[in-house]
């Protein structure tokens, strides 16, 4: 049976290994797609050159995989934040999204998830109800970039320990209702929905009408499997609303080392999928 989902892992899971060497592994591994992470190619989005985009894009193909999107989209930089009362910092910041959404399309991919939980927690004289202000000015002022570039933005909610803006799947919902736009969605964690109140499988569904994307991981840091999470549930959330985007892994600590995050993460999720309803 075709399996229900399409799998995808990020780049920096392999730190410092050739993408080709990430590639061939993650095709090997069963995956299908590979999501990037912008600073493992270059400082900025604007230091990387057409040339080298196109050789990104063919070490991608050749490995039989399918570049989805970027991440981490803010990592490494400086000078940018979404709910700065500067008006310009903001703007410089739209700028530069919108430098990253023609990276993503210029690399075959589709979705942006923006975390950046530095460059989005407050900042003293912004009050919560300014910030959630600034993001939607942010947000609907890259519109035209996404529209042109037929990306999406997935704003990924994340745990009061790494941010104090955006922090529920519900409080992110009513911000993406605000803004009104179909290239404009949200990103959902198993390590971050895992703070919420709400179980996980819960936070899936009552999130389905806004859900674009997917990171699989465990709130021990590594991936699916690897700790004390249960997919089971998890993955039968996703079917039974039919998700079709990518289940993507990420994991931040590196210490099973990158053969076997890659391999047993999918296994593991693979194997689930013949329980499901």
């Amino acid at each position: 049976m075709k399996s229900p989902f399409r799998y995808a892992i990020c780049n920096e899971t392999f730190g410092d290994w050739p993408l080709a060497k990430a590639c061939d592994l993650a095709a090997a591994a069963g995956y299908t797609g590979i999501e990037i992470a912008p600073f493992t190619l270059a400082t900025l989005a604007t230091d990387i050159t057409p040339a080298t985009r196109g050789e990104i894009v063919r070490t991608i193909a050749r490995a039989g995989l399918e570049c989805m999107g970027l991440h981490w989209l803010l990592a490494k930089t400086e000078g940018f934040h979404v709910t700065h009362p500067d008006p310009a910092v903001r703007l410089a910041t739209v700028a530069y999204l919108g430098d990253l959404a023609r990276l993503c399309h210029d690399l075959g991919g589709r979705v942006l998830v923006f975390g950046s939980p530095r460059q989005r927690s407050l900042v003293p004289g912004v009050s919560r109800e300014m910030a959630l202000d600034h993001l939607h000015e942010v947000f609907s002022r890259l519109l035209p970039a996404l529209e042109a570039t037929d990306t999406v933005v997935a704003l990924e909610p994340l745990a009061p320990t790494e941010t104090d803006v955006l922090t529920t799947a519900a409080e992110t919902c009513q911000l993406l209702d605000r803004i009104g736009s179909p290239h404009v969605r949200l990103h959902l964690d198993v390590k971050a929905m895992s703070a919420e109140a709400e179980p996980v499988p819960d936070i899936i569904r009552a999130s389905a009408a806004w859900l674009e994307h997917f990171h699989a991981n465990d709130v021990n840091l590594q991936g699916p499997g690897f700790g004390a999470v249960d997919f089971v549930p998890i993955l039968q959330a996703l079917a039974d609303i039919s998700y079709a985007g990518w289940v993507s892994v990420e994991v931040f600590d590196y210490a099973p080392g990158p053969e076997r995050l890659a391999r047993e993460s999918i296994a593991h999720m693979q194997g689930i999928e013949a329980t499901l309803d």
